[in-house]
C-alpha cells in the first residue's frame, strides 16, 4: 500500500509552492494585514486563474472537481506563505452551498465562486460561541415569499469582503441557511478586534432585514459536512504554517552562534526541534488520511476530522511555542515573520472547534458508534 502523494498530486503540491513564494511573500503578507480587509483582489484573481477557488467545487458548475487530498496540498502551501484573504471562507460556504442549495442556486453561486467573481463566507457563531449546530439560535421568521431576520452573528470570518454571507438560522420548520447579499437592507458589519491581523473576523447584525432566498436541502447534514471540509482545510494550513516553523527554525539554529557555537549544537535545542518535527509529520498524517477519509465517504470520516482538528490545534500552537523559544528574543519582535505563523496559529486553533470541542465531538461519536 502507498501512502505517498500521486505523482500528479506532487506536481500540483509543487505549483502551489511556486505559486505563493511568488505571490504571496512574508513582505506582502505584512502589507495586507495592514489594510482594511487583508485582501488582495489582484491575488485572488491570480489565484482564481489556477482553478483553485473551485478546486473541489464539480465540473458541472465550472470547478476542477478534485478531491479533498488535493484540496489539503494546496492549503498546506498557502499555511506556509500565511496566506490572507478569504479562501477557507469562501470553500466553506461553497461546500455549503453544494450540499444544500437547489440546482439554481448551485449553478448561480458555485459558477461564480469557481470563476473567482464571488467571496463567501458562513456566519454560524452566536453569543454561545458553540460550533455545533445545535447552538443556533437566530430566529427568521417567514415572510411573504422570504424571511424577515433580526439579531447578530458573532466571529464572522471574511465578512467584509463576502460578495454573499451563509446564515445559519431557525424557523418554526427547523434549522435553514439563508442567502444574505452584504449590501442587503438591515445588515451592518462591524470588524471585531483580532490576534491574527491577516484573517479579519467581523460582527453581522440584521436589524428587520428582509432575505429572500434560502438553502433548505438536508440543511444540518449540509453544515456539519462542510464543516468537516472546512476543518480539513483549516488543518491543512496549520499544518503548511508549522513546516514553516520548523523549517525556519532549524535553519535559524544551524546559523545562530551562542559561546562561538551554532545554538543547534545543544541538546536542548535539538530536542525542541526533534518535538516539532514530531508533531508536524503526525499533524500531516491526520490531515491528508482525514482529508481521504472523508472524500472515500468512508464510515469513520467524522472521526478522522475530528482527530485531525484536535490534534493540529494542539500542535500548531506548541510547534509555534517552541519555535519562539529556540529563536530567543528575536522571535517575538515585529521584525521577525515568526510571530506571525504564531498568531495564525492561536486563531486556527480555536476557529470551528479547538481541541477540546473535537474530543467531546469525538467522544460522542464513539458512543452513539457503541449504541448502534
Amino acid at each position: 500500500m502507498d501512502f505517498d502523494l500521486s505523482k500528479p498530486q506532487k506536481l500540483l503540491q509543487e505549483s502551489a509552492k511556486t505559486f505563493f513564494s511568488r505571490e504571496c511573500s512574508p513582505e506582502r503578507v505584512r502589507e495586507l494585514m495592514a489594510t482594511e480587509t487583508a485582501h488582495d483582489e489582484a491575488l485572488w484573481r491570480a489565484m482564481a486563474d489556477q482553478g483553485w477557488t473551485g478546486l473541489i467545487v464539480p465540473e458541472a458548475y465550472g470547478g476542477l472537481g478534485l478531491g479533498l487530498v488535493e484540496l489539503a496540498v494546496v492549503v498546506e502551501e498557502m499555511g506556509r506563505a500565511n496566506l490572507p484573504g478569504a479562501f477557507i471562507s469562501t470553500l466553506w460556504a461553497a461546500a455549503l452551498m453544494e450540499r444544500a442549495g437547489s440546482e439554481a442556486q448551485k449553478a448561480e453561486y458555485l459558477d461564480a465562486i469557481s470563476a473567482g467573481e464571488l467571496k463567501a463566507t458562513v456566519a454560524l457563531l452566536e453569543a454561545s460561541a458553540d460550533w455545533h449546530p445545535a447552538a443556533v439560535q437566530l430566529r427568521a421568521e417567514v415572510e411573504g415569499q422570504g424571511y424577515r431576520l433580526n439579531g447578530r452573528k458573532e466571529f464572522v470570518t471574511d465578512a467584509a469582503i463576502a460578495d454573499v454571507i451563509l446564515v445559519a438560522a431557525r424557523t418554526s420548520g427547523g434549522l435553514i441557511i439563508l442567502v444574505v447579499k452584504k449590501d442587503s437592507a438591515g445588515v451592518t458589519i462591524t470588524e471585531t478586534p483580532a490576534m491574527d491581523a491577516t484573517r479579519k473576523l467581523y460582527t453581522v447584525e440584521f436589524q428587520e432585514a428582509h432575505i429572500e432566498a434560502a438553502l433548505t436541502n438536508k440543511v444540518k447534514d449540509a453544515l456539519e459536512y462542510s464543516m468537516g471540509v472546512a476543518a480539513i482545510a483549516l488543518s491543512a494550513e496549520m499544518l503548511g504554517g508549522m513546516q514553516w516553523t520548523l523549517d525556519t527554525t532549524v535553519e535559524y539554529a544551524k546559523t545562530r552562534l551562542q559561546f562561538g557555537r551554532p545554538i543547534g549544537t545543544y541538546q536542548a535545542v535539538q530536542h525542541h526541534c526533534a518535538d516539532m518535527l514530531l508533531m508536524t509529520e503526525s499533524s500531516r498524517s491526520a490531515v491528508y488520511y482525514a482529508a481521504y477519509a472523508l472524500s472515500e465517504k468512508d464510515s469513520m470520516a467524522r472521526h478522522a476530522v475530528s482527530i485531525a482538528k484536535a490534534y493540529c490545534s494542539d500542535a500548531a500552537r506548541e510547534v509555534g511555542n517552541l519555535g519562539i523559544q529556540c529563536h530567543g528574543g528575536i522571535g517575538f519582535t515585529w521584525e521577525h515573520n515568526l510571530h506571525l505563523y504564531y498568531k495564525r496559529a492561536k486563531s486556527s486553533e480555536i476557529m470551528l472547534g479547538d481541541a477540546t470541542y473535537h474530543r467531546e465531538e469525538l467522544a460522542r461519536l464513539v458512543i452513539d458508534r457503541a449504541a448502534d
